[in-house]
């Protein structure tokens, strides 16, 4: 965990460019992708802490954890970085980015999906689908965190 803590979040998708006060693709705040160069250690942990709860807790709304053992399997035949590190539901999140591309079947990764969110899922595709569904979310529980935090807009 240390080795991802020192890593920027950044992936390469900033909408802060555009003016966005949380970035649409790592959903960190404006202030901390200008900064983060000049960060200490523990600045950077507390974003990548805040961030990887958030994440956490939207992919835990959307997804059941059947098998880990299939999943951390998965995740280490992915090729998904400091895959031990990672609880369960950030580590689903990374395999379910390096699956988006292919069709896949989520029990076969150790997944569910909670039946409350099948509807309106695009079958063809469900890892790229959901991707974009828990994207989204995590990218509106970033803003009200923001928006909570500084008492302002971020729209």
């Amino acid at each position: 965990m240390d080795r991802m803590l020192k890593r920027s979040p950044c992936v390469g998708i900033c909408s802060t460019t555009y003016g966005d006060l949380v970035c649409r693709g790592c959903k960190r705040f404006a202030h901390e992708i200008v900064q983060w160069n000049g960060f200490e250690e523990g600045q950077r942990q507390l974003v990548w802490q805040r961030l990887l709860a958030i994440r956490e807790g939207t992919v835990r709304d959307f997804l059941q954890l059947i098998d880990e053992p299939a999943l951390r399997s998965r995740a280490n035949a992915l090729n998904v970085f400091e895959a031990d590190a990672y609880d369960a539901f950030n580590l689903a999140y990374e395999v379910l980015r390096r699956l988006q591309r292919r069709p896949a079947d989520l029990a076969e990764v150790g997944l569910g999906l909670h039946a409350h969110q099948k509807q309106g899922l695009d079958a063809e595709n469900v890892p790229r689908a959901l991707l974009e569904r828990i994207d989204r979310e995590f990218y509106q529980r970033s803003v009200a965190h923001y928006e909570r935090s500084f008492r302002t807009l971020a729209h």
